[in-house]
């Protein structure tokens, strides 16, 4: 296991994270789905900037607990109770919690149920309602988004190259009309699948977790600075949920990235970086 990365039982599961910079900088929690959800160089722009930037794999990605598949063990208030222990295991009083995409709705949900321990909040990708239908007033998927999803056939998730090949395919359709780079979204699911326990699972468990009751309106309840980053090419949550989030969240400020999809492609990074270091600073 890389030097920085450190296993805990967390909540009864067991839990990889990995923290990066000072003791005595600001410190930035990253809420994704595995770890490298964040790009290596955005971690590193932080730091750079005096950040302490804690990253963990959430349950069923990564080195994190794994499931059955279709049988999370699980529910989303227990990821936000994992969170929580993230915070706990690494002694971190109060952070400034960054979620992007599924990993948005534990961070919303962190800020509105432990507000003591958010000092600013930043939502990326995300949008303010859990799976299933949609809110009437939110635009939905993508439909071409979906026809590849709904239509591709699943790899045999024992074959190595056909996974990665399948994560490459999704990265492609994630991107959306935005920016995408192959050779760099070979190397991203090379790198997922020499880490992870289940990759099937990494890839589909979120979906069949109990999501408890809706929160959307209670999310002008959240009383932490927040940040709203978005892709105006996401194809997953388009742009409009963003706004949403923005729009409900008191005195929200939202950054539309261009040529951005649901990833944050290599030249967004400098610029969520940016923003990042300028909403962390006090």
């Amino acid at each position: 296991m890389p030097g920085n990365e450190r296993m805990f039982m967390i909540n009864g599961a067991a839990s990889c994270l990995e923290v990066q910079g000072g003791v005595d900088g600001p410190i930035v929690l990253l809420v994704g789905s595995s770890m490298l959800s964040w790009p290596n160089e955005l971690c590193k722009r932080l730091v750079a900037g005096g950040r302490r930037v804690i990253r963990y794999d959430v349950r069923d990605t990564g080195r994190s607990e794994s499931y059955p598949p279709g049988e999370p063990g699980y529910s989303l208030a227990d990821l936000v109770d994992d969170a929580v222990g993230v915070l706990d295991a690494t002694a971190t009083e109060r952070a400034h919690v960054v979620g992007m995409s599924t990993g948005g709705w534990i961070a919303q949900l962190l800020a509105l149920g432990h507000p003591e321990r958010v000092a600013t909040l930043t939502l990326i990708a995300s949008r303010p309602n859990a799976p299933g239908p949609v809110d009437d007033d939110l635009p939905e998927h993508d439909e071409a988004l979906m026809e590849v999803i709904m239509n591709t056939p699943a790899p045999d998730w024992s074959d190595e190259r056909a996974v990665v090949d399948y994560l490459v395919l999704q990265a492609r359709t994630f991107a959306g009309a935005g920016a995408f780079d192959q050779a760099s979204a070979r190397a991203h699911a090379e790198a997922e699948v020499a880490r992870t326990t289940d990759v099937q699972c990494a890839t589909t468990n979120i979906a069949f977790a109990d999501h408890g009751p809706r929160w959307r309106e209670r999310l002008g309840e959240i009383t932490a600075p927040t940040l709203v980053l978005h892709g105006e090419d996401d194809p997953f949550f388009p742009i409009g949920n963003g706004e949403a989030l923005a729009a409900e969240i008191p005195d929200a400020r939202l950054v539309r990235l261009g040529r951005a999809g649901h990833r944050l492609p290599a030249h967004a990074v400098p610029v969520v970086a940016d923003e990042l270091l300028a909403h962390t600073s006090d």
